[in-house]
């Protein structure tokens, strides 16, 4: 795990963590939903945006085996099959109007395990959320191309015509009756704002009008990929014709080497209502000349060309030098669009020599940086608080609603908390207003530890606020807490009289500080003060609560202090 993780970092990726189905159901939804589910480890990578090729674990293999000199990068062919042989895809300008682009491809005997045939789908899955815009630039369908016969026309007709059997449904429906079908369907229900209000919808028929598609929401049953499925049909409709060339070179790209030919694509005739044609995939080479000087100038690295160009070679972009040294040609291959200009290829010099390798040196411009008078004061607290014998903890900012409120005996709304909008956890659903639950939660992780704990933390918390430009203000809070057989105030009152006397505020009314009895939901009734500073109550310091304990999964009882130190500075 530790050498794969090394591999990813060092091809620029970065392996977000190792886990399970279980793992994963049993964080979001509980334990008692992961019963049953896969104990099968999964890696979770970070893929950058721009790198589409390596979506699915064949382009992520190949960019990996190539980055490692293992491999040579495949050559992708096209054939062109001959005369009146090749499939074709006629265009109606009755597209115009709603997605006028369409290019399309065809893998000729593929063969597909259950494996290669959900990375299949998976891919295009992956493809419709980020280049295709949640299909709103380009739909992608794959059908088997033996249970059709070309040639293909794209067109679009009014709803009540459209009739067809959609995937995995029993019956045909007509196109309005899909879209209330699938109104409810938690996957599809996204896409049908995309064609809804139009009054034609797209749709792709072949020549004896079986419907294969209805982009971008549902292909049809009848042409339905399955493990035994030879020949795939690829069709890309879109708005956008470049990004629609780009998701079909990287969907043949990947899938080509399970042809019987490997990384070969048979072309399809595209042939528009101007009655001009044109040849799809393109799967297009190019080169691009790049200065060696260039490259190590920006990178702020001194290699030789023939260096560099091996550097590039092993990132995908087959590179050798020309012209006595002074330039390095790049060729750039169908998979890499991201490469756009010569910067591109000077990242993926930068990365295949390694973010590490590269010297540290000391900016040209002379500037005089200042510590924050915020953070200052909290680093100088944390170290005199950890003098007085207490231990820093740092725990999340994000918690749940019942951390912060039911808990502590307070209402939610009271606690004015910053709520996340979608949470992915049930863990972190708002914004802590408070540090105690952190400091709670952790020494419930550390009950085996010996007696006593004595535990604090400086750091933001964050509550509402209308006034502000973004609606909401941090506070940065100093929390203090005692755990042992006996409660212990008398050791965090002392230790709030060492903070104040470290702040040099004498204890006394007039400029000093004070404390006076008060009630507080988390606190236990007489057993709790506020402390008051600079004219204006900076928190309470107390005995925690018998229920509080008891809710934080907790023996023994505590005391705690919370104090605001931002009127400190």
């Amino acid at each position: 795990d530790e050498e794969f993780d090394e591999l990813c970092f060092e091809f620029g990726l970065e392996l977000d963590e190792i886990t399970s189905e279980k793992d994963i159901i049993s964080k979001e939804k509980g334990e008692e939903k992961a019963k049953g589910a896969s104990d099968v480890v999964l890696y979770k990578i970070d893929v950058p945006a721009n790198r589409y090729d390596l979506l699915c674990l064949e382009g992520l293999v190949r960019g990996l085996q190539v980055f490692k000199e293992r491999i040579n990068l495949p050559r992708f062919e096209k054939i062109i099959p001959a005369e009146g042989e090749g499939q074709r895809l006629i265009i109606t300008d009755q597209t115009a109007q709603i997605r006028p682009h369409a290019v399309a491809a065809v893998l000729r005997n593929i063969i597909f395990t259950k494996d290669r045939y959900d990375s299949f789908i998976d891919l295009q899955e992956k493809l419709h959320q980020n280049i295709c815009r949640k299909r709103a630039l380009v739909a992608i369908g794959t059908h088997d191309l033996d249970t059709i016969t070309g040639p293909f026309t794209f067109t679009a007709k009014a709803p009540s015509e459209i009739k067809f059997k959609p995937l995995n449904q029993s019956q045909e429906y007509t196109a309005s009756q899909i879209m209330d079908l699938y109104r409810t369907d938690s996957h599809l229900r996204h896409y049908l704002h995309l064609i809804e209000n139009k009054p034609r919808y797209p749709v792709i028929y072949d020549s004896n009008g079986v419907v294969l598609s209805m982009p971008p929401i549902i292909n049809g049953d009848h042409t339905k990929i399955s493990l035994n499925t030879r020949n795939v049909f690829i069709e890309c409709t879109g708005t956008d014709i470049t990004k629609a060339k780009i998701v079909l070179d990287i969907i043949v790209t990947m899938f080509s080497e399970y042809c019987e030919k490997p990384f070969t694509v048979e072309t399809v005739e595209v042939v528009y209502p101007n009655g001009k044609t044109h040849i799809y995939p393109e799967l297009a080479y190019r080169t691009e000349k790049v200065k060696p000087e260039y490259i190590n100038k920006k990178v702020g690295i001194s290699e030789t060309p023939s260096s560099l160009a091996k550097l590039l070679t092993r990132m995908c972009l087959k590179s050798h030098v020309t012209g006595n040294g002074n330039h390095i040609e790049v060729e750039i291959p169908p998979t890499r669009a991201d490469i756009i200009h010569a910067c591109d290829i000077v990242e993926d010099a930068a990365i295949a020599y390694g973010y590490n390798n590269i010297q540290m040196v000391i900016p040209k411009t002379y500037t005089i940086a200042n510590q924050l008078p915020l953070n200052k004061l909290a680093e100088l607290l944390r170290l005199d608080l950890a003098a007085a014998g207490f231990t820093e903890a740092l725990t999340f900012a994000l918690c749940s609603q019942e951390d912060i409120a039911d808990k502590l005996g307070m209402d939610i709304s009271a606690t004015n908390a910053v709520r996340i909008a979608n949470p992915k956890t049930a863990e972190f659903q708002v914004a802590r207003t408070t540090l105690l639950p952190g400091l709670l939660k952790t020494i419930a992780a550390n009950r085996k530890m010996p007696l006593p704990l004595k535990l604090f933390e400086i750091s933001d918390i964050v509550v509402k606020d209308p006034t502000t430009d973004v609606g909401a203000r941090n506070y940065r809070h100093l929390c203090a807490i005692y755990y042992n057989k006996s409660p212990g105030f008398e050791i965090i009152h002392g230790l709030l009289d060492r903070v104040m006397q470290v702040l040099e505020v004498p204890p006394n009314e007039e400029n000093g500080y004070t404390i006076k009895a008060a009630e507080g939901t988390a606190f236990f009734p007489g057993r709790c003060a506020e402390v008051f500073a600079k004219g204006q109550s900076i928190g309470k310091l107390g005995v925690v609560h018998p229920d509080v304990i008891t809710k934080f999964e907790l023996t023994m009882p505590c005391s705690v202090l919370e104090i605001n130190i931002q009127p400190f500075v």
